[in-house]
């Protein structure tokens, strides 16, 4: 019997589908979309989506991966030392809500319930977290702290905020108080208070 997953086609057709399916989240939500709708929108039949993917959750997962992959971007750069560390680390959890807003309030909710169940999405984001404290706690920046617990309290911060705000306030209002916030949670762990 041969595996249904070496028959699967991948293309430029393939890649169609997917930035559809994405255009079409962004403006109807993830529950909302159907394999039928990104036929209608290309204008192809069943039989060209199904030799690319089993179903729709399967394309809903690979535009799911790329979303998150954009978010993670404004969480890699390295600390330079150019600016106040505490300065850079505002700056660097807030390009995480800029790139939740510029990839749009209703997909942004669909990559918070996908976030919440996927392990290796909350892994990635804690060693971040952690490795940002180490740094701190290594050049003298911060007070002793227990890295494993502050992590996941900023992370739970973080995502919390993220997940309200993009629903509720203007994308500038809601980085201005993120920034406003964000600050006095960092400012208890100066070393200096």
């Amino acid at each position: 019997m041969v595996n249904k997953e070496t028959q699967l086609i991948k293309d430029e057709m393939s890649e169609k589908i997917i930035n559809t399916a994405e255009k079409l989240v962004t403006s109807f939500g993830p529950d909302n979309v159907s394999v039928r709708m990104i036929l209608k929108d290309l204008g192809v039949t069943n039989r060209v989506f199904y030799n690319r993917f089993h179903n729709i959750d399967e394309v809903l997962e690979i535009v799911y991966l790329n979303t998150i992959s954009k978010v993670r971007e404004g969480m890699v750069a390295e600390y330079d030392g150019k600016q106040d560390f505490f300065e850079y680390v505002i700056d660097v959890v807030a390009e995480t809500l800029i790139a939740s807003y510029d990839i749009k309030m209703k997909f942004n909710q669909y990559v918070f319930m996908g976030d919440s169940v996927t392990h290796n999405n909350y892994t990635w984001y804690m060693e971040r977290i952690k490795k940002l404290f180490k740094y701190a706690d290594e050049h003298g920046y911060i007070k002793n702290v227990d890295y494993d617990a502050l992590s996941y309290a900023i992370w739970c911060f973080c995502r919390g905020y993220n997940a309200d705000a993009v629903t509720r306030l203007p994308k500038d209002e809601a980085i201005k108080n993120f920034k406003y916030s964000f600050r006095f949670l960092l400012d208890g762990l100066k070393k200096n208070n």
